[in-house]
């Protein structure tokens, strides 16, 4: 088997500073790297030092042509943008209440499923789905 994990994750946002603002402060991201580039940002946070997995958050048009970047500002707003982006909480109450709080919008309080989870979900500031899970015991 090869030794091969996930480093980053692309996540487009319309306003990265909101954005920091729900991952950092609601989920307890940190914000690792802020680079500012030709207009653009991407900002790394992560939890899992520095091989651990990163989320890099960006505006629509960071890196791509302007109809590209507008075409997935409208996907994403309308929470039809890649995802659900998926996160692991070791205590899903507390962090749902956290990202509540924040004023994340509530998709789906914190209930068990049949594949074995529990969840919660939430739409972020700019629209992408997130979804928290913790294993049964």
């Amino acid at each position: 088997m090869t030794d091969i994990s996930l480093l980053y994750c692309p996540i487009t946002v319309d306003d990265v500073d909101a954005a920091i603002g729900f991952y950092r402060d609601a989920l307890g991201l940190e914000v690792t790297s802020d680079v500012a580039s030709d207009g653009h940002r991407w900002v790394t946070l992560g939890s899992g030092g520095p091989t651990g997995p990163a989320l890099v958050l960006s505006d629509p048009a960071a890196g791509r042509s302007p109809d590209d970047g507008e075409a997935l500002h409208r996907l994403v707003a309308k929470g039809s943008g890649p995802g659900p982006y998926v996160f692991f909480a070791a205590d899903l109450d507390a962090t749902f209440e956290r990202a509540q709080a924040a004023g994340a919008e509530v998709l789906q309080e914190p209930m068990a499923q049949p594949w074995g989870v529990r969840d919660c979900a939430f739409r972020d500031p700019a629209g992408n789905h997130i979804r928290i899970n913790q294993a049964r015991d």
